[in-house]
């Protein structure tokens, strides 16, 4: 497929997943978000003491906020992506409540004056995702150059929903594969050629982190910071 027609391919394509995401009821997107953070904090239990990047979410993307908060909970440090340069590969700076943040691209909040930090594992939200473990992002290419240019590749995470799945984004040279998929059905992991669907957690399965689950934020709306 020639470059410009698979940018407009891609750009169709992208539009109508984010389409049918965004016609999803907020019950929906609740519990599906409520199913992802069960599959990541019992099938990554490293989690709790990594340094874990992940995205504000916009669109009725899935809600890593939540996640987290429980992550710092149990030691880990959390971090959002900042766009320097435009070109450039991303940095991350860690946020927790209380980091100042100010309005990006998109509307996206990114953090001000925090340190910097090289993420152990990202968690990557994706418009859309295909049978071979590749990404269709919204085409500014900044976390494919990011990745590529870290010293030490993070674990990725691609965060999804099942509607979003395709047969394939046509990847080209410079598209890299997830490590693993997660949706509100369960985990997959990237096995060459494409992904095997490693199943769900089963229901009474011990988290890696004992604690109860408490989200703050669906108590008091601005416990996760004002922009």
């Amino acid at each position: 497929m020639q470059i410009e027609v698979l940018k407009s391919w891609r750009k169709s394509e992208r539009e109508r997943l984010i389409a049918a995401r965004l016609a999803l009821e907020a019950e929906t997107v609740e519990q599906y978000r409520h199913s992802i953070d069960m599959h990541l904090e019992r099938s990554f239990p490293g989690l709790f003491k990594a340094s874990v990047a992940f995205c504000w979410p916009i669109r009725n993307e899935y809600d890593s906020r939540h996640l987290a908060k429980r992550l710092r909970e149990h030691g880990a440090v959390t971090a959002l992506p900042v766009v320097v340069a435009r070109g450039a590969p991303l940095v991350f700076r860690e946020w927790h409540a209380g980091v100042q943040l100010a309005e990006g691209a998109l509307g996206i909040p990114y953090p001000v004056g925090s340190r910097e930090i090289q993420p152990d594992v990202v968690l990557l939200p994706m418009n859309g995702w295909d049978e071979g473990g590749y990404r269709l992002g919204y085409g500014g290419g900044f976390f494919d150059r990011t990745l590529a240019s870290l010293a030490k590749k993070p674990l990725t995470i691609g965060i999804s929903y099942e509607l979003s799945r395709m047969a394939t984004i046509e990847p080209q040279g410079w598209d890299l594969p997830l490590d693993y998929v997660v949706t509100e059905r369960g985990v997959y992991r990237h096995d060459a050629p494409g992904l095997v669907f490693l199943g769900a957690p089963p229901a009474g399965t011990p988290s890696a982190m004992a604690s109860p689950v408490c989200y703050a934020g669906e108590i008091d709306p601005d416990y996760f910071g004002k922009r």
